[in-house]
């Protein structure tokens, strides 16, 4: 976890057995070999995790990002959850969605 303690992760709802095609979108967009995906979603694990507002949150919150909308835009149900500290929390698209915004690359704008 990062110095904030604070992470959001999209969790595919269900166990669907995925085509190869979308797992291989799904390598590309999280770096994540399709057999980790496979075991994640089979597990009800995350098949995305990005830890926030560290070195590397440039690149990590956009990785969300896409992996979320391209799962949505197949029609394919996610979970998403924040983890503050430990304590992990369902939350809506809007709120994973407010919380990236506020990132910090924005607030030193």
């Amino acid at each position: 976890m990062t110095s904030s303690g604070t992470a959001l992760s999209v969790t595919i709802d269900g166990t669907p057995d995925l085509p190869g095609e979308v797992l291989k979108s799904l390598y590309r967009i999280t770096r994540r070999s399709t057999t980790e995906l496979r075991r994640s979603i089979v597990a009800g694990d995350p098949v995305y995790t990005a830890e926030l507002f560290g070195s590397d949150h440039v690149e990590v919150a956009p990785r969300l990002e896409k992996a979320v909308d391209y799962l949505q835009g197949l029609g394919i149900p996610v979970v998403l959850h924040e983890t503050t500290d430990g304590q992990r929390d369902e939350i809506a698209l809007e709120t994973m969605r407010e919380i990236l915004a506020a990132g910090p690359c924005r607030s030193e704008r």
